[in-house]
């Protein structure tokens, strides 16, 4: 079954306790008729919804503003980046510890191999011979998932990875399901700096279909935001473009479109992929890193 992918994000900060019990019920209730969209409860009663483009976030606070009439502060967008791994890496993890009565104990040894593009998270268990009870496999994949929700690069999530569980240790009195989980999501973190960390970006399929004379303007205004262009094609006396773009770079772009064709271009776009970000973008502290531009009142 496939799944809808959420990349860009926007806190929905409301006045008070009370406003937040209204507005959240009433994200719900948009998120309900509308599969596209989801939420999340951040920090001091932000509400975070989340959807596929600016586009659709912008529609759908306008909705609970002025058509639900709800008061609440919108923050700036986040775009949700990724982290996935370029190298295959096997690593060893002990977890040990004796505090004087029952101690805890776990051993793994895990594969981590790059997965193929759109997989997500890929577990495989290939123990053999009891080396870890089968009560134990579950809490080894569960620590798995776990940690990759924390990159090592910039805490963003690990995509694209396949785990495969080779072997370990266990002790008769000292192992438990707890320690196995502790053993398999140290084990990821550990790894994880060794296995060639890339940050990963989200791009968006664009498609502008403009007049002739303002074509020039808009494959250049797209190639500055490291757009790709795949594609040129004459269609009802306009010519639309393709390009694949980093979400990042789209911020603000209907209206600059307008501004640029004097109103006569019109663009859709939508999620497409996840791709490495090029190495000089290497994460939210660099003066270089796609920042998340834009804030709304």
């Amino acid at each position: 079954m496939s799944t809808v992918t959420h990349v860009i994000s926007v806190p929905l900060v409301p006045a008070d306790a009370m406003a937040a019990l209204t507005l959240r019920a009433a994200v719900d209730e948009m998120c309900a008729e509308d599969a596209t969209l989801g939420v999340t409860v951040g920090p001091v009663n932000e509400i975070v919804l989340w959807g596929q483009s600016e586009l659709q976030l912008d529609s759908a606070v306008d909705i609970l503003k002025r058509g639900k009439g709800l008061d609440f502060h919108c923050g700036a967008p986040q775009v949700q980046y990724c982290e996935t791994i370029t190298k295959i890496l096997v690593w060893d993890y002990t977890h040990k510890r004796q505090t004087g009565g029952k101690g805890e104990y776990a051993k793994v040894r895990i594969r981590f191999q790059p997965g193929e593009p759109g997989s997500g998270f890929v577990f495989e268990n290939a123990v053999r011979g009891g080396a870890i009870p089968d009560a134990f496999i579950p809490a080894v994949e569960r620590g798995l998932a776990t940690a990759k929700e924390t990159g090592s690069i910039a805490g963003f999530p690990v995509i694209d990875i396949k785990c495969i569980l080779l072997d370990g240790g266990y002790h008769d009195v000292d192992s438990t399901k707890q320690t196995f989980e502790i053993a398999a999501r140290a084990c990821f973190r550990d790894a994880m700096p060794r296995a060639g960390s890339r940050l990963m970006e989200p791009m968006m399929k664009v498609e502008v279909a403009t007049p002739q004379e303002h074509m020039g303007d808009v494959i250049g205004d797209l190639n500055s935001r490291r757009g790709q262009i795949t594609g040129m094609d004459a269609q009802d006396g306009l010519q639309v473009i393709t390009a694949f773009v980093p979400l990042a770079r789209l911020f603000g772009y209907p209206s600059t479109l307008r501004h640029m064709t004097q109103g006569r271009a019109r663009h859709t776009m939508a999620f497409s992929h996840y791709e490495q970000v090029p190495p000089a973008y290497r994460g939210p502290d660099d003066d270089n890193f796609p920042p998340a531009i834009g804030m709304r009142a």
